[in-house]
């Protein structure tokens, strides 16, 4: 069933006021514009034209709809950590080519092992700097102070990338105990090996994980079971700066480069798509390039934003996910023999509720219900609903977002980084996602959203619904800035999540969470075994406490161009104790920790038990 509609309730779950919403009944909403325009009559897939959202201030609900008074759960301290001494920069403000307007990612990494996260940004670049005629921006890595500061010590670490960047996938590719970085670029792609004093060499070019050309939201997986990660590059768009088409070009394709009858940047639709890899780990410090053999390459060269390993079916083997922009999204089932089977139309996943192709940004992986089932939440374009698909079982998803609640507050945003987190710890997993548009031009259009908007966060009613939290005037969830990459952790060990957003051309934004509750928690760090990635990615854990079980999965990647805290962060809500912790580990072993307490974070390592 269809639901495009938009009515006084929305208005109010939007804080918006329903006398200044402007509605369509649901006959002109349930699908694109029959004999009008396609959907986003353009090089994008939306759900077709809206009606504008405001609030009572007759701003665009995207960059309004705050309440004066309420609990406030993120702070922004953007300045006072020390983030604000860097800015993002990613082509020109007019944005007139698609390459300069989908942002860069952050990843999380406690890059020195000291047990505090610290926090790499992603830069995009300049066409000067391509040319060689300027400097080019530089990532930064932030090391944590353990005093709420941060400094940035990307140059001594060796981490600057000066490439055009996208993203970031975190993982100790060679078990060697300290986690190492891949960037993906437009351009050749990074491989930062950590030396295990504070820097780090690019290794690319000998591993063999270059590649070229546009390349983006990477992950890391066991996918074969031999206790070495692998890595898997989803590839965007085959572009060319030289023969790039703009809006203006008389030899361009009109309909791929308006959006409502407006010039703007071209594509992607319209534009040749790029390829996917998958590179299997030699154990020598080199990759080869099985894509064609286990059946990932992307042959349709779909347009590829985020991709993840996890799990989806509970045979104990990590299963692949990639998020398409505009294109059909991929799921692919892991075999358990170096291949996959391609399910995405079959699970439900390739397409939304409506059977239509979505403008898919990020991947959040969470079991929302806590079943056991992890479940899949896509960050989608402005005009569009973002989709939550339920895990039904045996591969078999369902897009629910209209009776969750999820779907009509995101149809003025354009959704890129996301993330299921408890905030609260009350044990249900929330949703968090980074907002931002990619035509500077609807600020000036009464379209009902703007370039900059506000971050969402959903809580979790016992997973039978989500209701957006309020953005309280002066809290972190009422900075409005055109937020893209997004990661999630605990990033000053308090048992509490915070988030940090990368802002596309300036700085970057630390909400830190200063939630009321009082709730209890647990984090695990976990190590492998001799047959497990030493930093457990693809592991699963089932915490029972307070009348819950609930699961968790290390991954690498799924948000838009992200990585997240690679510790796992349970919420215990009122629970003294921990009934049971039960880890599945990636060599196949399932071990129990008994008599662990709350409120910690604790060392989980495979086959000697626990450490605080």
């Amino acid at each position: 069933m269809i639901r495009f509609f938009l009515t006084a309730a929305l208005c109010n779950v939007l804080a918006a006021g329903p006398a200044l919403c402007l509605a369509q009944s649901s006959s002109q909403r349930d699908r694109p514009q029959e004999g009008g325009q396609p959907p986003a009559s353009g090089g994008v897939n939306t759900g077709g034209a809206h009606s504008a959202v405001y609030d009572q201030q007759h701003r665009p609900i995207t960059a309004g709809g705050f309440v004066k008074n309420g609990p406030v759960v993120f702070e922004d301290i953007t300045a006072k950590s020390g983030l604000a001494t860097w800015t993002h920069t990613m082509g020109t403000h007019e944005k007139r080519f698609i390459l300069e307007a989908n942002g860069s990612g952050v990843a999380l990494i406690d890059y020195d092992n000291d047990g505090w996260l610290d926090i790499y940004l992603v830069n995009g670049s300049t066409y000067d700097a391509l040319d060689g005629k300027a400097p080019a921006p530089m990532a930064a890595l932030f090391h944590n102070n353990h005093d709420g500061t941060f400094t940035n010590v990307a140059s001594e670490a060796g981490v600057t990338n000066q490439r055009w960047g996208f993203g970031a996938a975190i993982a100790d590719y060679d078990n060697d105990g300290w986690p190492d970085i891949y960037v993906s670029n437009f351009g050749k792609n990074r491989l930062y090996h950590n030396n295990h004093n504070g820097t780090f060499t690019d290794v690319a070019e000998k591993a063999g994980v270059t590649l070229g050309n546009w390349s983006t939201g990477a992950t890391w997986g066991d996918y074969d079971g031999d206790g070495k990660l692998d890595l898997f590059v989803p590839g965007y768009i085959h572009y060319e700066v030289a023969t790039a088409p703009a809006p203006d070009k008389k030899d361009t394709s009109n309909s791929f480069c308006q959006f409502r009858g407006e010039d703007v940047m071209c594509g992607p639709r319209g534009l040749k798509g790029e390829s996917d890899h998958l590179f299997h780990n030699n154990g020598d410090g080199t990759f080869t390039d099985v894509s064609d053999k286990a059946g990932v390459a992307d042959k349709s060269a779909y347009y590829g934003l985020a991709s993840v390993f996890v799990d989806i079916n509970n045979d104990g083997k990590v299963d692949l996910l990639v998020a398409d922009d505009s294109t059909p999204n991929y799921l692919y089932l892991n075999k358990g023999d170096g291949t996959f089977e391609d399910v995405s139309y079959a699970s439900g996943y390739a397409l939304n509720e409506s059977g239509r192709e979505t403008a898919s940004m990020g991947i959040a992986i969470g079991d929302y219900r806590n079943t056991g089932l992890v479940d899949l939440y896509n960050t989608t374009f402005s005009d569009d609903y973002n989709p939550l698909y339920r895990n039904d079982g045996n591969a078999n998803f369902t897009d629910i977002s209209y009776q969750l609640g999820l779907a009509e507050p995101t149809i003025p945003f354009l959704g890129w980084g996301d993330a299921f987190l408890d905030f609260d710890n009350d044990g249900w997993k929330d949703l968090i996602l980074a907002n931002g548009h990619v035509y500077p031009i609807v600020d000036r259009m009464p379209w009902g959203t703007t370039y900059a908007q506000r971050p969402l966060l959903f809580r979790n009613l016992e997973g039978k619904k989500f209701e957006l939290v309020p953005a309280v005037e002066g809290s972190g969830l009422a900075r409005v800035v055109a937020g893209h990459g997004l990661a999630v952790g605990d990033l000053f060990n308090d048992g509490k999540l915070d988030a940090v957003i990368n802002v596309i051309d300036s700085h970057p934004l630390l909400l830190h969470n200063v939630s009321p509750d009082k709730h209890h928690w647990i984090e695990l760090k976990l190590v492998g075994g001799a047959k497990s990635p030493r930093d457990a990615v693809g592991a699963t854990v089932y915490l029972a406490a307070d009348g819950k079980k609930q699961r968790g999965d290390i991954i690498s990647g799924g948000s838009y161009a992200s990585t997240h805290d690679p510790r796992l962060h349970f919420g215990l809500g009122n629970a003294t104790a921990i009934d049971s912790i039960e880890v599945h580990w990636p060599s196949g072993t399932v071990e129990k920790f008994p008599q662990i307490k709350p409120d910690q974070i604790v060392t989980l390592t495979e086959g000697k038990g626990a450490q605080p």
